[in-house]
């Protein structure tokens, strides 16, 4: 049975990740948690890893579809962006999320949100440079599940970190 991690970019690109999950020290470590399928979305990137199957490993790429729900339905771990929409999908779908944030980005909302999250206890997250170790120390047993329904309260939170309040 496959047990397969999935990474999304959402609608833009954000080539360190798709390099960083790809390296070779990080597959291994996919391998060693006992991953076996990694499914890639790479959006508008320029990186673009070739996809290729053994007995133990499988890699797919893909840049967009329609609706990502059926990949994130698939996932035993989601690595995502931080973005917000990116973010909320795979918690929606109940699903061990670690949302890597883009340093690369200026006036970084992503850091605010990940953190945020992260200390509600619904995800883990990290920078391209220290996604080994999160994959390394991250319990996910340990998350809590999110509880879409509140929209006003999310939105109240977004407007603080962007500064319309």
């Amino acid at each position: 049975m496959a047990k397969r991690v999935f990474v999304t970019v959402g609608t833009t690109s954000f080539d360190q990740l798709i390099d960083c999950v790809t390296a070779e020290e990080n597959i291994t470590i996919l391998k060693g948690l006992g991953y076996n399928r990694l499914d890639l979305q790479i959006g508008r990137g320029t990186v673009n890893p070739k996809p290729y199957s053994t007995n133990k490993f499988t890699v797919d790429v893909f840049r967009y579809k329609p609706s990502l729900a059926e990949d994130l339905k698939k996932a035993d771990l989601v690595i995502s962006h931080a973005g917000a929409g990116s973010c909320l999908e795979a918690l929606g779908e109940g699903k061990p999320l670690i949302a890597v944030v883009n340093e690369n980005l200026m006036d970084n909302h992503q850091t605010e949100l990940a953190k945020q999250l992260y200390k509600d206890g619904h995800l883990y997250y990290c920078t391209c440079s220290t996604l080994g170790n999160t994959l390394l120390t991250m319990d996910i047993s340990a998350l809590k599940p999110y509880k879409p329904g509140h929209p006003e309260i999310f939105a109240s939170f977004l407007d603080e970190v962007i500064g319309y309040k």
